[in-house]
């Protein structure tokens, strides 16, 4: 019997001291005879590797062949070239973690990222990076129900269990620690080398593709993850997370609020998955806004831009002084615009209907719908224990009610963070009144539908937002006897909904198609605010009916509209601003 078989099936003995030749029963020594021969780790990191490298990247591949020139000779070596490179770089990463006790766990967990990524980026177009991974680990337990279905179950099971039942099944031979350090080392130089050389035999080609092709970068499985991951993980050294930086500690109240008959009430509805161009009242073909578009009140902004493609990147970034570009590069978190409104001394509310605020009213606290024990029961607001918006208007007065009564007496700001139409399950975004458009897709597997039936669902979930919106609107008109009110819509992100084979949302910024960036943005000033403000709805109506605004313009605007005085105000950033009469001038319209 091979010395190192018997080491293998009896550990406790020292090595090179061989076994008592009856050591071994017959039974036991006709299975040593048939067990696989133990592999070395090096063969172990290529076969996984090359798995990973060709398996699960059918993604990268498939937008690999759509590019120019592939099907020539010249492109058929870029993609070997390009598939060298991968499979390299996957080795290089686990011959940094291709120890005794390390390997294969290591390689196991890199083989069910892989096979995850592989399928979410095939299903909805998505790729992978740090924004993208911070969103999923936010994500609530609805939310990623939602994302569940068995084509997701079949693609993770064909791509995962194959290289995790070889795993399982096949020894590993043992190194010494000396051999291992040294084999180790020889496997990642080996590896650099191929990377090197497979570049310079296709330089020219690889540097345009990763110029004019940029989400290639975020396709590579799943060296994608494990960078974002990475970047996630050392966030903390780039950036102090620990220190929250003050702004707007210097805030007051303007003059509008000495002698003030009635306080103001301001109503911002957060969007969630909000497409512009699905709007009716923004001119899309279908009447999806019914009861807003009704109304000749109303501002939209049909050129308004969001700050991020994702629910995490967004909401932070709109309600932050800093901007987009800012936001992104900023060494230290800050406080936000709800704790400026705060420390204005008025009286703040945030309720949430999705997965929470990001962290924007962590020093205000806010109310989440799913955990209210008196309203999730609701088969009508809560069917399955999901609510639709509307449940946010329940109770609204009462919780209104509880703030302290001196900030109440000086004004309110409340925040309504919408589910709106979170995907992929669309079609449990509306009641089945404001179901009007038909089939629906009812499958959270949107590649499987025909995509007249994702629209239709998505749509249908405009409507509700729209039913939604003109509830709020009918709601403050009834606070009109003691408040002056005002409301102001604006969507997180956009959608993609089939275009380009693209689904969902969470593209890097650079290179997300404008329908997951081009958002909603509808304000409504009661009389008695415009009154208050000196803006007019009219010349609003005309100033922002192609005007492009931002997110970069949120924080300021708010704070503009409701006459906070600080510092950290910036009216150049105030979309308001431009229609804002000197007081004392007739002509408020609307």
């Amino acid at each position: 019997m091979p010395l190192i078989l018997q080491r293998l099936l009896h550990p406790h003995l020292a090595a090179g001291a061989p076994p008592r030749a009856n050591s071994l029963s017959p039974a036991a020594a006709a299975a040593a005879v048939s067990a696989p021969r133990p592999l070395h780790p090096a063969w172990v990191v290529v076969f996984i590797s090359s798995w990973l490298a060709t398996a699960c990247n059918v993604p990268l591949w498939r937008e690999v062949a759509q590019l120019p020139g592939q099907g020539s000779l010249r492109g058929w070596g870029f993609a070997i070239a390009f598939a060298l490179i991968v499979a390299a770089g996957n080795a290089a990463l686990l011959s940094l973690l291709a120890w005794r006790w390390t390997l294969k766990p290591a390689a196991a967990l890199l083989v069910v990222m892989a096979a995850f990524g592989a399928y979410f980026m095939l299903a909805y177009g998505v790729a992978i990076d740090a924004s993208m991974l911070t969103n999923v680990l936010q994500t609530d337990v609805h939310e990623a129900g939602d994302l569940l279905n068995w084509r997701m179950l079949g693609t993770v099971l064909a791509l995962a269990v194959p290289p995790l039942w070889w795993l399982l099944r096949r020894p590993v031979q043992r190194l010494s620690p000396l051999r291992q350090v040294a084999h180790n080392g020889l496997l990642l130089a080996g590896s650099v080398v191929v990377i090197v050389v497979c570049l310079l035999l296709v330089f020219q080609d690889f540097a345009s593709t990763m110029r004019n092709h940029t989400k290639l970068r975020y396709l590579i499985n799943p060296l994608n993850s494990v960078y974002a991951l990475g970047n996630i993980a050392t966030k903390p050294l780039r950036m102090d997370t620990r220190t929250l930086i003050p702004v707007g500690r210097d805030a007051q109240l303007g003059a509008s609020y000495s002698g003030q008959a009635k306080p103001p009430l301001l109503v911002l509805v957060v969007g969630e998955t909000g497409r512009s161009g699905n709007f009716g009242i923004n001119g899309y073909a279908r009447n999806t806004t019914p009861l807003l578009s009704a109304r000749t009140d109303l501002v939209s902004a049909r050129n308004a831009w969001s700050c991020g493609t994702s629910t995490a990147a967004s909401v932070p970034c709109m309600f932050s002084h800093l901007g987009r570009t800012g936001y992104e590069a900023r060494s230290a978190n800050f406080e936000s615009l709800i704790d400026v409104l705060h420390h204005a001394g008025l009286a703040v509310l945030w309720v949430d209907n999705q997965s929470g605020c990001k962290g924007v009213c962590d020093r205000v606290g806010e109310t989440i719908t799913s955990q209210q024990k008196d309203v999730a029961p609701n088969p009508a607001l809560c069917p399955g224990g999901e609510c639709l918006d509307r449940v946010m208007l329940q109770d609204l007065d009462a919780r209104i009610a509880a703030l302290p009564a001196e900030q109440r007496q000086r004004g309110t700001v409340v925040v309504l963070h919408q589910m709106g139409s979170h995907g992929p399950a669309y079609y449990k975004r509306s009641a089945p009144d404001n179901k009007k458009f038909g089939p629906e897709c009812t499958s959270t597997s949107l590649q499987e539908c025909d995509r007249q039936q994702v629209v239709n669902a998505y749509d249908n979930s405009i409507v509700e937002t729209d039913f939604f919106l003109d509830s709020v609107l009918k709601w403050l008109s009834a606070q009109d006897s003691k408040a002056q009110t005002a409301m102001v819509y604006a969507a997180d992100h956009g959608e993609s909904l089939g275009e380009n084979n693209l689904y969902l949302h969470g593209l890097p910024y650079s290179i997300a198609p404008d329908v997951q960036k081009h958002v909603p943005w509808i304000t409504w000033l009661s009389p008695a605010m415009q009154d208050r403000t000196h803006v007019a709805t009219g010349c609003l109506q005309q100033d922002l009916a192609e005007r492009r605004i931002t997110h970069d313009n949120y924080f300021h605007s708010v704070l503009g509209l409701m006459e906070v005085k600080t510092g950290a105000y910036n009216p150049g950033l105030d979309m308001f601003a431009a229609c804002r009469q000197a007081p004392g001038i007739a002509g408020v319209a609307g």
